[in-house]
């Protein structure tokens, strides 16, 4: 079938073709690269859209495996490093590269299959609103992508689906942020607005996605707050965590499942608990099991479709080399996974992967 015999307002969306000028299967999708929210008209029976080629390129094709890159954050004094481990499989980290300009922690971090993200952060008492990316299936230096916009801060999360990145609160100093701000991450440039907390101002969150929404913790309350990401608006409420609350903690899903674990409750008390939702529903977490320390918390989130890596993390002033793991779609307490190399620590750490639930 070539392309020209079918208009788009005569397909229903999920329609598979073969393409005979490129010779490759294609199925048919709503139009949801713009972000507008008109293009989802239509969904089930005929909405604008195009044709997407059906491709067989996985992240094991490219890394020989799903991989997760973490910046170091603080390791004593703050650090530019970067280090990787593969995710299906345990042992040690490897070196990836530095980050550029200031070294700093406490950013937020997302990715789509190619590219990985670091956004904003501190160095010392100094907040960073610098913006840069990695290859993730290349090791190197990172390079500059941009800056946020609005203001410097520190304790940001950040999500993204396949196309586009967002940045969630922070705290700019004085007080917390209740902005979502995003990028689109094949490209390179500063923040654009996306719109508000539901809940107010807030920083510490943890947060995951499928390829549709994105989903947060907001840190030292209970509430967890939804947007869908291809869309521009305010966040709306999902539910609650359970009855500790803590803030700074790990975030991270595949399409189907989020987990949020470790942190700290208000007071300053670290917990080691891991909890869970269903992405695509609204409704409170469960509890999911234990992380193999107490002190697990402003750590590096790293996710495949099968798999939940968390790196580092701690109390300040102390961070952990420690890398531990759990299967997202069963329950139980983590695994040991291997550690950070040159015995570093990570506290503040920022985490991306190239399998992650947003990305399908």
């Amino acid at each position: 079938m070539a392309h020209e015999e079918l208009p788009p307002s005569n397909i229903t969306p999920g329609a598979i073709r073969f393409n005979t000028d490129s010779m490759k299967l294609e199925y048919f999708r709503i139009g949801m690269e713009s972000g507008d929210s008109g293009s989802y008209a239509g969904i089930g029976t005929m909405a604008a859209g195009e044709w997407v080629q059906i491709t067989t390129d996985t992240p094991d094709i490219q890394t020989g495996g799903t991989r997760g890159v973490y910046a170091v954050g603080s390791s004593g004094p703050y650090d530019t490093t970067t280090q990787y481990v593969t995710i299906s499989t345990t042992g040690d980290a490897k070196d990836f590269g530095d980050l550029t300009g200031t070294a700093r922690g406490y950013g937020a971090s997302f990715s789509s299959r190619t590219r990985g993200v670091f956004a904003a952060g501190q160095n010392g008492g100094t907040n960073q609103n610098n913006i840069d990316f990695v290859t993730i299936s290349s090791t190197g230096t990172a390079t500059a992508f941009g800056n946020i916009m609005d203001a410097l801060v520190r304790y940001p999360t950040g999500l993204s689906n396949t196309t586009r990145g967002l940045l969630i609160g922070g705290y700019d100093g004085s007080s917390g942020r209740n902005e979502l701000r995003y990028v689109t991450i094949a490209t390179t440039g500063n923040t654009v607005d996306f719109g508000d907390s539901a809940g107010g101002s807030h920083y510490a969150s943890a947060a995951c996605a499928s390829q549709t929404r994105g989903i947060f913790h907001r840190g030292s309350t209970p509430d967890i707050e939804f947007i869908t990401i291809q869309t521009l608006g305010n966040a709306a409420e999902f539910g609650n965590t359970t009855a500790t609350n803590p803030s700074a903690k790990f975030g991270l899903s595949n399409s189907v499942r989020g987990i949020f674990a470790g942190g700290y409750v208000p007071g300053g008390t670290a917990v080691n608990t891991i909890e869970f939702i269903t992405v695509a529903t609204l409704g409170d977490a469960q509890d999911f099991g234990d992380l193999t320390r107490t002190n697990a918390a402003y750590g590096a989130s790293l996710a495949s479709s099968t798999r939940a890596v968390f790196a580092g993390g701690g109390k300040w002033p102390a961070g952990l080399a420690t890398i531990d793991y759990v299967q997202i779609m069963s329950t139980g307490n983590a695994t040991d996974f291997g550690d950070a190399i040159d015995s570093k620590t990570l506290l503040g750490a920022m985490g991306v992967s190239n399998g992650h639930g947003g990305l399908g």
